[in-house]
């Protein structure tokens, strides 16, 4: 029986590592923790006849178990895929990838939607997984939301469709996956503390596309307009600025409040509930995937108006006193606070901050000056950000310990000077507080409905 190694126990991990054993494989899953959540994982799994070790920090002497050499090592997103002990394992020649390509190994028969992207992947998965569903599809969200894409290759039956988010961390170590079609929603510098440059970064997610049958591009994304035509000269364009270029054969687009594909209305855009010119981007390029897929347009016109969005991104939680609460945790880089800031009413009160990214501020600051009355800085990145804002002369702003603090603080702050949202968009990772930026949204809310 062939031995494989799952390391990380997040959700990814356990369902890579059910799936290994449902297929034959004897199972090892290790992680680094030993918290209690950890250690019921471990009951768990232990449970089912896979072997777990908690509390081992990663190193390539792992991967002999008991003189039994390691077959194949699943590695989770969290762990980099230049980690010294993954480099020493692909030098030993122990086949090493993540849970995406372990799922399209059992998955590969099905349709696959694949959605990547800085920002806007979430959306765009979620409103096509919704559309799907409405035409009549068993299609989950699965990879980067939802639920992992091994949990799917476990189900009975299998999904009609696989519409999965796929982040750079899951793109690198997934290098065989081939979807029907593939999206990439926009492109700015993030994860460079993982990938180094941007080219590296725009390198994985150009590798989605280019393996995909068919590809959707954003047309009013920078980076994409100028770019993409040069990278994929036969993909389907979107735009929410009128008619696709003479030379765009096929696309979507909105002409006179009407979501046009081919030249062809499918809906119109009022039937569509999302605020802002970057949720109308995300629709264009689900409804441009959905007609593509063959789904009639009643079927999408249905969705779109049920639609209301996902959980922790501008997604509004309760008003009190006068004051929307919203909930943008989503919002984990400049470029996404940004689009977060743009769409909150003004005058705002800021919270922002946690474990800081390297990217480009300049237009984050310009906006912050423009319509938040006040910012709360929390978490780690707090006093870098309190720099940033001296530097360019903004001083309307406290540094205050947690969310705990901030959420009150806030309300303080709103009524006073009669401020219409109060916006938590943190342009930062969580994991200076938080396991992840859902625990972090989810905290914020259970906080604001407290008041």
């Amino acid at each position: 029986m062939p031995n494989a190694q799952v390391l990380g126990l997040g959700q990814s991990g356990l369902a890579a590592a059910r799936l290994l054993k449902a297929k034959g494989w004897q199972v090892t899953a290790t992680d680094e923790g030993s918290s209690h959540n950890l250690i019921e994982k471990q009951k768990q799994l232990e449970a089912e006849g896979i072997r777990v070790k908690l509390g081992q920090k990663l190193h390539y002497s792992q991967f002999e178990l008991e003189g039994q050499h390691v077959h194949l090592l699943v590695v989770s997103p969290g762990i980099p895929w230049d980690h010294p002990a993954l480099l020493r394992a692909r030098e030993m020649r122990i086949e090493t990838i993540g849970e995406v390509e372990l799922a399209w190994r059992y998955l590969s028969d099905r349709p696959w939607l694949g959605i990547t992207g800085t920002n806007g992947k979430t959306t765009t998965t979620a409103l096509a997984a919704a559309i799907w569903q409405t035409a009549g599809f068993y299609a989950p969200a699965c990879g980067n939301i939802g639920v992992p894409p091994c949990e799917l290759a476990l189900s009975f039956p299998p999904p009609d469709w696989v519409i999965a988010e796929l982040s750079s961390y899951q793109i690198e170590s997934s290098p065989h996956i081939q979807p029907r079609i593939g999206i990439w929603t926009t492109f700015t510098p993030d994860h460079l503390s993982r990938h180094y440059t941007i080219e590296a970064y725009c390198g994985i997610k150009a590798d989605l596309l280019k393996q995909s049958h068919q590809k959707i591009l954003n047309g009013d994304d920078l980076y994409l307009a100028k770019n993409g035509a040069r990278l994929f000269p036969d993909a389907i364009w979107t735009s929410i600025s009128g008619k696709l270029p003479a030379a765009v054969e096929h696309g979507a687009y909105i002409d006179r409040n009407i979501v046009m594909f081919d030249g062809k209305p499918v809906l119109s855009i009022d039937q569509f509930r999302l605020l802002g010119d970057h949720n109308r981007q995300n629709l264009l390029m689900a409804v441009a995937a959905a007609k593509l897929a063959g789904i009639d347009s009643k079927s999408i016109e249905q969705a779109v108006t049920e639609f209301s969005g996902v959980p922790h991104r501008l997604e509004h939680i309760c008003d009190y006193q006068g004051t929307s609460f919203v909930n943008d945790s989503k919002a984990t880089n400049y470029d996404a606070a940004v689009v977060g800031l743009r769409s909150a009413i003004e005058p705002v009160v800021l919270i922002a901050g946690g474990q800081a990214k390297q990217g480009n501020a300049d237009e984050w600051l310009a906006l912050i000056k423009q319509k938040s009355i006040v910012t709360l800085l929390i978490g780690e990145a707090a006093p870098e950000f309190a720099q940033l804002f001296d530097r360019v002369n903004y001083t309307n702003y406290e540094i205050v310990e947690d969310l705990s603090i901030a959420v009150p603080r806030a309300l303080l702050l709103a009524q006073t000077a009669e401020a219409k949202t109060v916006l938590f968009s943190p342009a930062c990772a969580s994991f200076d507080q938080y396991a992840n930026f859902e625990q972090r949204g989810d905290h914020f809310r259970q906080l604001c409905l407290n008041l």
